[in-house]
């Protein structure tokens, strides 16, 4: 039931409604079918002994003519009698037959209408039912048509009322897939009309705080290259080699960050698109090797070269940053590259995670802050994973942290 749809939830509802009052006027008609059967036979027993006993008396016509009256029956005459016999004889059927030693009664229907024969010794009667017929039928089909036509409309109403929250889905999909110029709307003030407001004015909001963010990252990048780059040039003016290694490389982290805020922009916009080609293992780790600019001791490649379907820019930075972090954070600052059955793991010495992964791949992240890292490596690595369709694992073995590039396909 709770991974049942609004929908489902009222379809299931309404057929389970209507199913029941169906059943429940099914079964009113057939009680009151067996109630009207037993009440015409007491009715007609009440008449057979009657008549019988009267007419055994010698009642005068006065007396007959109270008994048609309080019986509801009417004589038919003799010359009618007959003809009506004749139809009896033909297609008239019984529903009652009764009496006693003094005579019998017999009830025929022929074409809905409903014929009582009396016979006694020397004396035959002939007595049409006028009683009013039982409405009870006519009137249970039309309360029964007239509930079950409510719930119908009541059942259409509902689902009527229901559609607009299937169009404001699509609108709120549309701009989950990227579209941020879709708008929200509804024209009535109901409760769907008040959550499609809040959710327009949310898109607002976020398409104000996704430009302001833009504009600041630019911004922040433009401004940050300027010092950067006359740093450098004042840098190599520097005769002590030391202090020029420790502050060249002050400013090539401080342009690897910005290269990462930049392509950190980049992968985390909607409309962001990876560029799949086809590309062998073997030239995104060569190529992610010459970013990293370490020496080849520190890193140790033990893969099955294979065909990979995928952004070649961006896996070659997810690469690039996992060994990376390999390299900072392990005992022996080495790292191996591995292939599994056609999984990359990162492997590289040192203590198990203190926090859960997902820990670690939110941005600025603390621990890394702490390190020599800005805190972006993993925020980094997972959220061009997600583009490209793999997700980041990681486990401990033998005191070494092992990372783990799962396509989305191999997942269990």
């Amino acid at each position: 039931m709770k991974n049942l749809s609004v929908t489902t939830f009222i379809h299931t509802l309404f057929s389970v409604a209507i199913a029941i009052l169906i059943a429940t006027f099914l079964l009113f008609l057939s009680w009151d079918k067996d109630r009207q059967k037993i009440e015409e036979v007491k009715r007609y027993q009440l008449i057979s002994i009657t008549f019988l006993s009267n007419l055994r008396q010698s009642p005068s016509d006065k007396e007959l003519n109270n008994l048609y009256h309080d019986l509801k029956v009417s004589p038919i005459s003799s010359e009618k009698s007959k003809v009506l016999k004749k139809k009896i004889e033909k297609k008239g059927k019984t529903i009652f037959t009764g009496g006693s030693r003094i005579g019998q009664v017999r009830v025929f229907n022929i074409e809905e209408e409903r014929y009582i024969y009396i016979q006694r010794m020397g004396y035959n009667l002939m007595l049409v039912d006028k009683k009013d017929k039982n409405k009870n039928f006519q009137y249970a089909i039309g309360i029964g048509v007239f509930l079950i036509t409510l719930l119908l409309l009541l059942y259409l109403a509902v689902l009527k009322k229901l559609y607009p929250l299937k169009r404001l889905h699509k609108q709120i999909q549309k701009f989950a897939q990227g579209d941020v110029h879709t708008r929200i709307t509804y024209e009535y003030d109901d409760e769907i009309g008040k959550i499609a407001k809040s959710f327009d004015d949310a898109i607002v909001h976020i398409n104000e705080l996704s430009t302001s963010k833009n504009l600041f990252m630019r911004n922040l990048m433009h401004e940050l290259k300027t010092p950067i780059t006359k740093g450098r040039i004042v840098v190599e003016m520097l005769e002590d080699e030391g202090t020029k290694k420790v502050l060249v490389r002050a400013f090539e982290r401080m342009n690897e960050l910005i290269s990462e805020l930049a392509e950190l922009e980049r992968v985390t916009t909607q409309s962001f698109e990876p560029n799949f080609e086809y590309i062998m293992l073997s030239e995104i780790v060569r190529e992610s090797q010459e970013l990293l600019m370490t020496q080849s001791s520190c890193l140790q490649i033990e893969i099955d070269d294979m065909a990979l379907t995928t952004d070649k820019k961006l896996m070659i930075l997810v690469i690039k940053n996992l060994i990376d972090n390999g390299i900072k954070y392990g005992e022996d600052k080495c790292v191996l590259l591995q292939t599994n059955h056609g999984i990359i793991e990162i492997i590289s010495k040192g203590e198990a995670l203190e926090e859960p992964l997902s820990y670690y791949t939110e941005p600025f992240s603390q621990a890394e802050k702490r390190s020599s890292g800005f805190g972006l490596g993993l925020y980094i690595v997972h959220s061009i994973l997600e583009k490209l369709g793999y997700e980041l694992g990681y486990k401990y073995e033998k005191g070494k942290n092992i990372f783990i590039l799962v396509p989305m396909h191999k997942k269990d």
